[in-house]
């Protein structure tokens, strides 16, 4: 269950990532509500996750789960460049979280 709480956490910090982008510099009130929601829920729920996990394995996962997800969808979304490489660098970054996974 633990794992599934810090997955969801970076679920929402993707949210919270990709929605920044959405705020305007925060002067567009509905995405800016949204973005510091998930920006709170990402935080608890990380915390709650770290109660169990080590706090270097549960951070690591969190902010790759973030990287990866907010990488992805700004090719998806904003049109950020997609290049081999890059993508290959992403594969990295899940190998790593898989990577911890495997060994906690």
């Amino acid at each position: 269950m633990t794992w599934f709480i810090l997955f969801v956490a970076g679920l929402f910090e993707i949210g919270w990532a990709i929605g920044l982008k959405y705020t305007e510099g925060f002067t567009r009130p509905i995405p800016t509500i949204l973005t510091l929601v998930c920006m709170v829920a990402s935080v608890l729920l990380l915390g709650v996750a770290l109660k169990t996990l080590p706090v270097g394995t549960g951070y690591a996962v969190w902010t790759g789960i973030g990287t990866v997800g907010t990488a992805i969808l700004g090719m998806i979304l904003f049109g950020d460049p997609a290049t081999i490489l890059r993508i290959a660098c992403i594969g990295l970054i899940l190998a790593g979280i898989i990577g911890l996974k495997v060994v906690s």
